[in-house]
């Protein structure tokens, strides 16, 4: 059993924030139940291609966007914009823990689905709204993606080469990170809440903006900013308080030195057949290598192309000395250590087959992370839920299904 498999959590959040949420609590035992329209679905169902493969290579209905954020679930379509459908929404959540929503602010009133409407018939419900900017301040009727939190939360400007470098300019983050990080601490909030309640009891709303995420993630640049009032600069894939943490040319592509403290750097500059650097007054600390950032790294640049990327991480590995090679996806799950820490896995999928998952990092010794069942088909569980969860009868569902309203 799960070490949330006690719990039913009501997932009305479509896209990446919530579902993610949503899938984590599910990955830990929830049983979550996926609110989707009729007809459509999540709007990542039809973000491809690529799309899921069947036995015959042909594309099948389901996205790989969509496969990434909702396994274990359970799919259910309801047309709430209808008084029918409201009902099943209320019946639902009153037999529920947790409900994820991200509709914009105020939108789940006018069907009386929001958290006031939805407290009087379940007290103990713990209800997550996830918004581009939050339940309150100028912005929050506003709707907001990943892509334009990370710009206008400061996230581009400290992400791409440095200004008058050749390709100089913000650049996003290749993961939809800030939707990511929502659904992490989403999941955080929602588990807080849970604590809360099993102590003194009562559910309560919490209110998730990915403006509040991005800006509380930019960490020690945020700190870097609010200790001098000056707003850090792009420096590619250099460190703004570490140097040498960036990556360098080698004989045969490119390699990640991240050196963290003086010891690592005189091993560091021992390797690289230049201990004098551990010794000059310019370099010999981590203050003035940041200080002297400039002279540093066109030295460093010009030792690491006379050794392959193998040879280097081989050679400061030996030492101690934190690096790595870049790999793109291909070479990621070929790794021996992602492949023995079981990060790619496969489910049984009604069209295809199975289809491959990207595991679960969470290791729980007494409660581990359970792989139930893959992404579901739109509408899949739509009447073993309102029988099994609702007690339905089937001419009731029949009833329902012939109005349009499942």
């Amino acid at each position: 059993m799960g070490a949330l498999s006690h719990l039913r959590v009501l997932d009305l959040s479509r896209v990446l924030a919530g579902p993610w949420s949503g899938q984590i609590l599910a990955d830990l035992g929830a049983e979550v139940i996926k609110v989707e329209r009729p007809g459509n679905g999540d709007d990542t169902r039809a973000w491809g291609p690529p799309f899921l493969k069947d036995a015959y290579g042909e594309n099948t209905s389901e996205a790989a966007y969509y496969l990434s954020a909702n396994r274990n679930k359970e799919s259910v379509t309801i047309d709430f914009t209808r008084p029918e459908g409201q009902k099943l929404v209320r019946d639902l959540a009153a037999k529920s823990d947790i409900l994820i929503e991200n509709f914009k602010v105020g939108g789940l009133a006018a069907y009386g689905l929001d958290y006031e409407s939805l407290r009087e018939v379940n007290p103990e419900l713990i209800y997550c709204s996830i918004t581009g900017f939050g339940q309150t301040g100028p912005y929050a009727a506003r709707a907001g993606y990943d892509f334009m939190i990370q710009g206008l939360g400061g996230l581009m400007s400290l992400t791409g080469r440095p200004e008058g470098d050749e390709g100089a300019g913000p650049v996003k983050v290749g993961v939809a990170v800030t939707d990511i990080l929502t659904g992490l601490y989403s999941t955080v909030a929602i588990l807080a809440a849970l604590a809360h309640r099993d102590h003194d009891g009562g559910g309560q709303h919490i209110d998730m903006a990915l403006l509040d995420v991005q800006v509380a993630c930019l960490a020690n640049q945020a700190m870097n900013y609010l200790t001098t009032g000056v707003a850090p600069k792009r420096l590619g894939n250099a460190h703004p308080n570490i140097v040498p943490y960036q990556d360098f040319p080698t004989a045969d592509g490119d390699f990640i030195l991240t050196v963290g403290n003086d010891g690592q750097f005189r091993k560091f500059a021992e390797v690289a057949g230049q201990p004098q650097w551990a010794v000059d007054p310019r370099f010999a600390t981590n203050k003035v290598r940041v200080a002297n950032r400039a002279e540093l790294i066109p030295l460093i640049r010009q030792a690491t192309v006379f050794k392959t990327t193998a040879e280097w991480v081989s050679q400061l590995e030996r030492v101690g000395v934190p690096c790595g090679p870049i790999n793109d996806l291909a070479q990621v799950f070929a790794d021996p250590q992602v492949k023995a820490r079981g990060l790619v896995m496969e489910l049984p999928h009604v069209l295809a087959g199975m289809v491959p998952q990207v595991a679960s990092p969470i290791r729980l010794s007494k409660t581990p992370v359970e792989y139930r069942s893959a992404p579901p088909l739109l509408g899949e569980h739509t009447v073993q839920v309102l029988r099994g969860v609702l007690g339905l009868g089937p001419d009731s569902v029949a009833a329902l299904k012939a109005a349009g309203v499942i």
